[in-house]
């Protein structure tokens, strides 16, 4: 989930909207101000009804923020790295780039989040006691504290991705002993429970609630979706643990100078070698870029004499970096970006000596169950570290 706008930072993670924000920022504001609000109470302005539908419209994704930030900053306290938090359409995501290492800290990262609505809700539950004297006002802090009741109540439900299902996550890793078994039954059961919603959306549909019946269809088909790859995520993440960089990248990789043309390199590796991505490096093999094949066919075939590799590269500071001894499985949340999941690794010099790509990680996995029986000895979930994005 990527932020169209950048809002700022708290407590070291950079928060961000996504563009669907104002669509349910429209839907709020729209059903209160012209809905809810002049029914409840009547006899204000249109004005201060479309007022008290942005206030509330408004405190309600700072209540979703406060939320993601009760968990984001939970998770830095147990050495987990939180780069950034996006709000959108279905509500927030935070993004980990680790897992916890132990249950104990899964389960207080998970339930930090329902414990922050609540506290948000008593907060807008005594603002409404305080403004009684001001219906419209008093109602709208009513009516906010009565959605984060039910946006904690909802998140616990126990299947995955909510926060329910992180705490039915951890309680199952505490006794098995085992997260990925944990982590798939989680999944599995969020995938259960986004079928229902969709079930329960289309009965809605079919007897004349429409739009009701959408919305509840819509948020179990991100449930379902999200608990696939989740799923998905914690076998890539088991089959994959113990590999280091070194084991899957592809050494000494074919590179070129960023002086060089594009046509340059079309005739001299594209045409011969069949290779899709390029690192450039400079007289001291160092890195100085990454250019893919993708960014070499954007180029017009008229311009491709005249233009310097240098001038369509991903500039470095954008492409993930990695050492050979890094465990593979704390390099994969990085491999996003212009790179385009590519990924370079550099000695302590900052030397080009690998490279990394999907390719190279699609047959880590194709080829993790040709190690024996049991690759991973040690307890599942100890030490794994799998790239995750959490939604909340």
């Amino acid at each position: 989930m990527r932020s169209s706008f950048h809002l700022g930072r708290i407590g070291g993670v950079v928060v961000g909207l996504n563009v669907s924000v104002l669509f349910i920022v429209l839907i709020l504001v729209v059903g209160l101000a012209f809905g809810r609000f002049p029914i409840v109470f009547p006899g204000y302005s249109m004005t201060a009804y479309v007022l008290a539908g942005l206030g509330s419209a408004v405190l309600f994704m700072a209540s979703l923020l406060a939320h993601e930030l009760a968990h984001a900053l939970v998770a830095k306290r147990h050495g987990i790295e939180v780069p950034r938090i996006t709000l959108w359409l279905l509500g927030g995501v935070a993004e980990l780039r680790s897992e916890p290492r132990t249950p104990a800290a899964d389960l207080k990262i998970a339930v930090v989040g329902p414990v922050a609505s609540l506290a948000c809700a008593v907060v807008f539950g005594a603002v409404a006691l305080l403004l009684s004297g001001a219906p419209l006002v008093a109602g709208m802090f009513a009516y906010l504290a009565g959605v984060n009741v039910l946006l904690a109540v909802f998140n616990l439900i126990p299947a995955a991705p909510l926060d329910g299902g992180r705490v039915l996550r951890a309680a199952l890793w505490a006794r098995w002993r085992d997260r990925v078994r944990a982590a798939v039954t989680a999944a599995r059961a969020g995938r259960v429970f986004g079928y229902m919603l969709i079930a329960v959306g289309f009965l809605q549909v079919v007897t004349g609630r429409g739009f009701d019946g959408l919305w509840l269809a819509l948020i179990g088909l991100f449930l379902v979706n999200a608990a696939s790859a989740e799923e998905q995520q914690a076998q890539v993440g088991a089959a994959l643990h113990g590999v280091r960089v070194r084991d899957v990248m592809s050494a000494k990789p074919v590179a070129a100078h960023p002086d060089e043309t594009v046509s340059g390199l079309i005739d001299r590796l594209v045409m011969s070698r069949r290779l899709s991505t390029y690192p450039l490096v400079d007289e001291n093999r160092m890195f100085v870029g990454l250019v893919t094949l993708n960014r070499i066919r954007e180029v017009p075939p008229e311009a491709r004499e005249t233009t310097r590799l240098r001038a369509i590269a991903c500039p470095p500071e954008e492409v993930p970096r990695s050492t050979m001894e890094e465990p593979l499985t704390g390099l994969l949340s990085r491999m996003t970006g212009c790179a385009d999941g590519r990924a370079v690794v550099l000695d302590p010099s900052g030397h080009l000596v690998g490279l990394l790509t999907p390719s190279d990680i699609s047959r880590a996995i194709q080829t993790a169950g040709l190690r024996g029986n049991d690759p991973y000895p040690h307890p599942r979930g100890a030490d794994l570290a799998v790239p995750h994005r959490d939604t909340f």
